[in-house]
Parts: C-alpha cells; structure tokens; sequence
C-alpha cells in the first residue's frame, strides 16, 4: 500500500497545484508492460509495472512509477518519482532528480537513490550523467551510503513517426541506479499505432564486473507494454 501510496500522491498534488494557479497541462502520459528477467541472484522471476508522467508549460515533467517483480522465493518492489526542468526551447538540454527505491522484503534489504542529472537528448542520439547518492540498508541494520557517477547512452537508428528502433546503455534507468561496474545494454523498439498508442518492447542484457576489468554475464530481461499519450 506504502509503494501504491507513493505512486498517486505527486500527481495528486500537482493536480492540485495546476488547478489552483493554473498551470497548462500541456501532455499527459500512463505506460504499462510485463517483464520477465533471469538472472544470476535469484534465477527468474516476472513482475508488471505502471508508469505515468505530465509535462507543465512544456518546460517541466513529472513522472513516477511502480514495479513489482515475483520469484520463486523472493519478491521486488521498486519504485520512482522524478522531476525534470528544460529551459531551452532550441537546445535539448534538460536537468532532472530522480528518486528510486529498491526493497527485498524477505531479506530485509532497502535501498534509496538520490539522482541528480543533466541530460542532452536528440531524436537521433543522447546521453545523461550525474551524481547518484545512494543508502542501502541489510537486515534493517545501519545503512551504508555510496556515491556513483551515473550515465546512460543511448543511439536510435531509425526513428520516425510510426517507428522507432535504437540501443542503450548505461548504469542507471527510471527503477534501478546500479553500481558503475553493473551496468546493461539495451535493444528496444516503439511502434506506433496512432497519435496516442505506442507499443514498447525492449530487451535488456545486464552486465556486471566492468570496474574490476571483468566483464560477467549477469542477466537477461524482456519487456513488453504499452503506452498512452494524451
């Protein structure tokens, strides 16, 4: 209830300051998609999320989700609520905060990321870095603070009104801030259906070792969904 919680309160909150001060609503998004991953840790598991974001003024967005993923004998609930500012109308320069939970119920392991960000993205390439702070907490004990240069990249090879095919790669995305050595390389795809409808899919390859100059297989993930923009 606590994750679902932190899901809908931001967007209840803008609302509210949208309709008192009268803030132009300029788009609305909600992404839904499965997902089935194994990996190295906990073999596989299939999990759903739900995502959805709004854009004020066409300057500032907001967006937030949920994730829930189910194995054998372990579960995992994670979570995000960022925010990003564009002030530029001819450079695609923006500068974002990103907050991630992370929790293992049954081994009693939270994790929180604090991710401030800057990122460049065209239509054809783009590439986002920043500091991540993280504090994970094991066995509820005291929890361990790291810092971690995040980065992501990212390269689409056609991307044109009906389709878009590219690659990513990096340590970070909206649900996980991974270690600098952890990081995944992604092949993904949108087709779009209409003005408001586009089909996603994606397939993620998860590395880890690289900060040791060992790279190691670590996992492999699907996911499949949709996504609604109004």
């Amino acid at each position: 209830m606590g994750v679902v919680f932190k899901f809908f309160m931001p967007f209840v909150l803008l609302f509210c300051v949208q309709t008192v001060y009268g803030v132009d609503l300029t788009k609305k998004e909600i992404e839904t998609y499965l997902t089935g991953e194994y990996n190295r840790s906990f073999d596989y598991n299939i999990g759903i999320a739900a995502v959805g974001g709004i854009e004020l003024n066409e300057i500032c967005t907001f967006k937030s989700g949920v994730l829930y993923k189910k194995g054998a004998d372990t579960s995992d609930i994670n979570s995000f609520f960022g925010g990003g500012y564009s002030p530029f109308s001819k450079i695609p320069l923006s500068f974002s905060l990103l907050y991630i939970y992370n929790g293992l119920p049954e081994y009693k392991t939270n994790s929180h990321s604090i991710l401030p960000f800057m990122s460049l993205n065209t239509k054809r390439a783009g590439v986002s870095i920043g500091p991540n702070f993280k504090f994970t907490s094991f066995l509820e004990e005291t929890a361990i603070y790291e810092f971690i240069i995040s980065s992501l990249i990212y390269f689409n090879f056609i991307n044109n009104e009906t389709l878009r095919i590219g690659i990513s790669a990096g340590n970070f995305s909206e649900f996980y801030a991974r270690n600098i050595g952890a990081y995944s390389m992604c092949v993904n795809a949108g087709i779009r259906l209409n003005d408001n409808l586009l089909l996603i899919n994606e397939l993620e390859f998860l590395q880890s070792g690289a900060d040791g100059f060992l790279s190691t297989f670590f996992g492999l993930a699907l996911r499949g969904g949709v996504k609604f923009t109004w």
